[in-house]
């Protein structure tokens, strides 16, 4: 009952309440993107939802756009920025994710939704991650986020999917605050954000 009908229901309310409530923030966030970092304020990039259903992720830009001499986006070091760090870091960069949240795309609770690219590389074990929706923070952002090896987080993102419950999400969402505030696990070692998923 709750992983079919009431977890989307929540879903809706807790989204449709964040939106309103953080209008203001909204605002102030986007004229701090466009005078820092550039158009378009939006970053939109295609990740795998529920059943590998590809869709739209919205975040707020955290990168210039910055190229080599032969056109070529920079690493992921050299494009983020102190203000892009600090937005990060806050995980105000992802606060647009709520508009997928509400359009059904994401939950609030779940596997965080990873490159399209990755799909060819997951074992079927990893692929089951995929069974719920992905999720704005989850039981692996709580439990080391980019700190941990890709093999523990797609563990815990499993074990989510095995045992999802009200009192699991309940307990992701206030270890999610914890998180954040102590600004944990932002990066793993030797990486801007988390190096990439090579199967």
């Amino acid at each position: 009952m709750y992983r079919n009908c009431i977890k989307r229901l929540l879903d809706i309310v807790i989204s449709l309440c964040g939106l309103l409530l953080l209008s203001p923030v909204y605002l102030i966030l986007a004229l701090l993107v466009r005078k820092k970092l550039g158009t378009p304020v939006i970053f939109k990039q295609e990740r795998p939802g529920r059943n590998e259903k590809i869709f739209q992720l919205y975040k707020f830009r955290s990168m210039t756009d910055e190229r080599d001499e032969n056109g070529d986006l920079l690493p992921d070091e050299a494009r983020l920025t102190s203000f892009g760090r600090k937005l990060r870091s806050t995980s105000l960069d992802e606060l647009p994710e709520l508009f997928n949240i509400l359009k059904g795309d994401m939950s609030v609770v779940g596997p965080r939704p990873l490159l399209v690219r990755y799909l060819p590389r997951y074992s079927e074990t990893q692929r089951r991650r995929h069974n719920v929706r992905p999720g704005l923070t989850g039981l692996a952002q709580i439990n080391g986020r980019n700190a941990i090896t890709w093999e523990e987080k797609f563990a815990y993102d499993v074990e989510y999917v095995d045992r999802l419950t009200f009192a699991l999400d309940v307990r992701i969402f206030l270890g999610t605050v914890r998180a954040v505030l102590r600004h944990e696990g932002i990066s793993s070692e030797g990486s801007a954000t988390m190096e990439e998923f090579m199967g």
